[in-house]
């Protein structure tokens, strides 16, 4: 693909009636590539060189930039992909609170807009925004079914005190037929060094297990000060800690640590059955091949997924309207919403009106953090 960071200034020399419409599909990324979610960005980032130089067979321009994982500046970036590089389409971003600012912007802006990370947003508010992380929701499910089938009837929790944090902790407390009382609910910000007041509150509190609500490398300092301190009962982690980065940083501390994924992460270790193992093991070659074996992690994987379904959404809007104008990029919009399956490395995805993540259960994996890697815990 042709990645291009001063796209906006030939746009501007181009005359008018190329930039309304178009042979080529620009396209922008936003991700935090710098800042405490750099361990995630970076990888959501990484995928988008080994993809294929069209999209739904155009030829594709991406205007890549980097949000430092801040809101603020998230929103200001967006401005400038829709307002100067006249984008039909936003990959981003890649942390919750600041791909909620980015669709302040598409939503307002009418720009499709596909999150690499799982939002609270609903289809009703914001009709422009599709994700493509499974939601919390679904992800809640099998850690609640494998806590109570250990025993589990106390857990004390430490989050982010964003809105990563409430989304992990408001979707467990919500899984029906959960009885699992909560008694210690904590929070630290994403760029703490020391959580140690925290963890003493909830050993205080005597938890049979602890449910980490943060992501990245900062979810790895509460485990490990857990079992600094002596913590025994088993821990469990969200999607957004499925990276090498995180197992580095966690070292010893958190073997035998717990976590809620996406297949991909366990591709080998999936029956042959399951539609999503083929396409998975396709991506983790493509992606091991550039950048080394054991490379994937479920962020690059999640960009990979996201190219697939706008892959798929540009190849029907490109039928209907040419690239440049407001008229294709509805016609993306309502393609993504078709209800058309398109089976990821994450999950088979079937967007809907009402659904703008399209993902069920065959999109959960428990795993298990094994010898520096992941193991497959089945769920019953």
């Amino acid at each position: 693909m042709k990645k291009s960071l001063l796209a906006f200034a030939l746009a501007a020399v181009m005359p008018i009636s190329a930039a309304v419409a178009q042979d080529t599909i620009k396209v922008g990324l936003i991700v935090g590539e710098t800042g405490p979610g750099a361990s995630l960005g970076i990888p959501y980032k990484s995928t988008f060189a080994i993809m294929p130089e069209t999209l739904g067979g155009l030829k594709v321009d991406i205007v890549m930039l980097d949000d430092a994982t801040d809101a603020t500046l998230a929103v200001k970036q967006a401005r400038k992909l829709v307002e100067q590089d006249k984008v039909d389409l936003i990959f981003g971003s890649g942390n919750v609170p600041t791909a909620i600012a980015v669709s302040e912007v598409t939503n307002e802006a009418k720009v499709p807009q596909i999150a690499l990370t799982p939002t609270p947003l609903k289809p009703d508010t914001s009709p422009w925004t599709f994700s493509i992380p499974q939601p919390m929701n679904v992800m809640s499910v099998p850690v609640v079914k494998h806590m109570k089938a250990n025993g589990v009837k106390t857990v004390g929790f430490i989050g982010f005190t964003d809105s990563w944090g409430e989304l992990v902790i408001n979707n467990f407390k919500n899984v029906p037929g959960n009885d699992i009382k909560v008694v210690a609910e904590e929070r630290y910000a994403r760029n703490d060094t020391s959580v140690a007041g925290q963890i003493l509150k909830i050993l205080a509190a005597k938890p049979d297990a602890v449910l980490v609500g943060g992501s990245g490398t900062p979810a790895a300092l509460p485990h490990t000060e857990l079992r600094k301190r002596g913590y025994k009962g088993p821990i469990y982690h969200n999607p957004a800690v499925i990276n090498k980065d995180f197992l580095r940083v966690g070292g010893q501390a958190v073997e035998g640590g717990y976590a809620i994924t996406g297949p991909v992460i366990v591709a080998e270790q999936l029956d042959d059955s399951n539609p999503i193992k083929a396409v998975a093991l396709d991506f983790t070659k493509r992606y091991e091949d550039k950048y080394g074996k054991g490379s994937v992690s479920a962020f690059s994987a999640y960009s990979w997924d996201a190219y697939l379904i706008a892959d798929q959404a540009v190849r029907t809007a490109a039928e209907k309207a040419k690239p440049g104008t407001q008229e294709f990029r509805n016609a993306i919009r309502d393609a993504l919403e078709s209800g058309k399956e398109v089976v990821g490395v994450h999950g088979v995805y079937t967007m809907t009106p009402k659904d703008h993540t399209g993902v069920d259960a065959r999109s959960a994996a428990l795993v298990q953090v094994n010898n520096g890697g992941w193991k497959l815990i089945k769920v019953d």
